[in-house]
């Protein structure tokens, strides 16, 4: 197996420029999934993909949807593990136009003064870079050996970028026909710029809008101020009151089940090149907040936490009204670890607001999403296969990562099909992904090509 993966790999990096030249075909398809009127595009950009699997050996097809379709593939012809490999070929909106300094749908290569290259364009990194890792990974392992050495289906859909609506009815529909070993999704981004990274933790989500009312009406406050009930003091007492002096969440039950970083997790981050105070610096910030006594890579990735993301009421025009608003809103969030369940959290919450409420008050709820951590067991064969793969690779130790995101689809794999998810990107903090002059950097392309043929020979052996 030894020299059939230096072969393999040759030709992975001798095919780096048709690989590039590939993936500016696919950029160039501006297949936006939120706007109808790029519904052609993302039907083109599935045909593409499908197109470009049955001339690799693939029985690949286009599948129908509600909304945009589905790329399935397979070649389970080999022996070893099933993987089933996931990406998007849909991406995000180019607006606002005016900031890209190049055209969003046809990729840029920019040379860097360290001597690396930017592929710039609209979906460089999120997903179609990334998903084409993989792609052509196969794509070298048929030009040397005209076969793969483990069986491998791909799912690529076009409804990522709108919360995948069509995702959890098509996995019901065909799950005896995509069920595998693990699902694998290039989605995620490396450690730092030369450390790769297999994400096993991603955080679950409740989310909730908040509608205080108080009076009934809004009111003078020279007239009715100190007698009348002000909502949006109510609003912040209320938010307030779900923080400890300490950082901790102050919700009954909150931290029921969530247990600590096991000891080899903790030691293998304690080696990771992480700069706290840089982390905080880079956004204006310097001393952490949240749990007292937890490392900031902790409070990030395997605790859980509770934000408020917007408050309003009364007034907010020009000039100045001294009114008591009537009515306050909240919209806020809880990220969730393992053994916490989103429904009891989102129960919790409405009971805290109520405990709370001064009794002339009245509250509603707005339920905004709610899905549960994903964890990886951290000692599965299939992920040291892969972590040494990527070490090989990348000729630095590959972490075992967590994220502080949450990726719903995860679950719809687990839920659907029984299958865990590695999590194996290369992209790099500075993609600029969602925003205008997103990249991709070609070595994260080309390392990335490479790392897939590895771990490819690393799970057939």
């Amino acid at each position: 197996m030894t020299d059939v993966l230096e072969k393999v790999l040759a030709a992975a990096t001798a095919g780096l420029d048709d690989s590039v030249a590939r993936l500016s075909d696919l950029i160039r398809i501006p297949s936006v999934s939120t706007d109808p009127a790029y519904a052609a595009d993302c039907r083109k950009a599935a045909d593409w993909l499908a197109a470009e699997l049955v001339s690799l050996g693939f029985d690949a097809s286009v599948r129908t949807t509600a909304r945009h379709p589905m790329v399935v593939a397979h070649d389970t012809a080999g022996q070893g593990p099933h993987v089933l490999f996931y990406g998007h070929y849909d991406v995000q909106p180019a607006d606002p136009l005016e900031l890209w300094t190049t055209p969003p749908f046809e990729p840029t290569l920019i040379a860097r003064p360290d001597g690396d290259t930017w592929i710039a364009a609209r979906g460089a990194s999120d997903d179609k870079g990334q998903l084409l890792t993989f792609v052509e990974a196969c794509r070298a392992w048929k030009a040397v050996t005209g076969s793969l050495p483990i069986r491998v289906s791909m799912l690529f859909e076009g409804e990522e970028e709108i919360s995948s609506p069509s995702l959890a009815p098509f996995l019901a529909e065909t799950a005896e026909e995509l069920r595998a070993d693990v699902v694998l999704v290039c989605d995620t981004d490396m450690w730092d710029r030369d450390t790769p990274a297999i994400t096993t933790m991603m955080r679950g989500l409740v989310g909730e809008e908040i509608e205080i009312t108080a009076a009934n009406r809004d009111l003078h406050s020279g007239i009715f101020g100190n007698a009348a009930r002000n909502a949006l003091q109510v609003m912040a007492d209320v938010l307030s009151s779900l923080r400890t002096p300490d950082g901790a969440v102050a919700l009954a039950g909150f931290y029921n089940g969530v247990r600590e970083l096991p000891p080899e997790i903790a030691a293998q981050w304690a080696r990771l090149p992480f700069d706290a105070e840089g982390f905080l610096g880079d956004v204006g910030l310097r001393i952490p907040a949240g749990e007292a006594g937890r490392t900031v890579l902790e409070q990030c990735w395997a605790r859980p936490s509770f934000e408020v993301h917007g408050v309003w009421g009364g007034f907010m025009g020009e000039g100045f009204k001294t009114v008591i608003p009537a009515k306050a809103h909240a919209k806020v969030s809880f990220r969730l670890v393992a053994g916490q369940d989103p429904e009891a959290v989102r129960a919790a919450f409405r009971a805290h607001v109520r405990a709370h409420l001064p009794a002339d008050c009245e509250v509603s709820f707005t339920p905004h999403g709610g899905s549960p951590a994903t964890v990886m067991p951290p000692d599965g064969v299939l992920l040291r296969k892969a972590l040494g793969a990527l070490t090989a690779e990348w000729g630095r130790e590959a972490a075992v990562a967590g994220t502080g995101g949450s990726i719903p689809i995860l679950n719809a794999f687990r839920d659907r099909l029984g299958m865990d998810a590695l999590l194996i990107g290369f992209g790099r903090f500075d993609n600029r992904v969602h925003a205008p002059n997103e990249k991709y950097d070609l070595s994260s392309f080309h390392h990335g090509i490479r790392s897939w043929v590895r771990i490819l020979a690393a799970f057939a052996e």
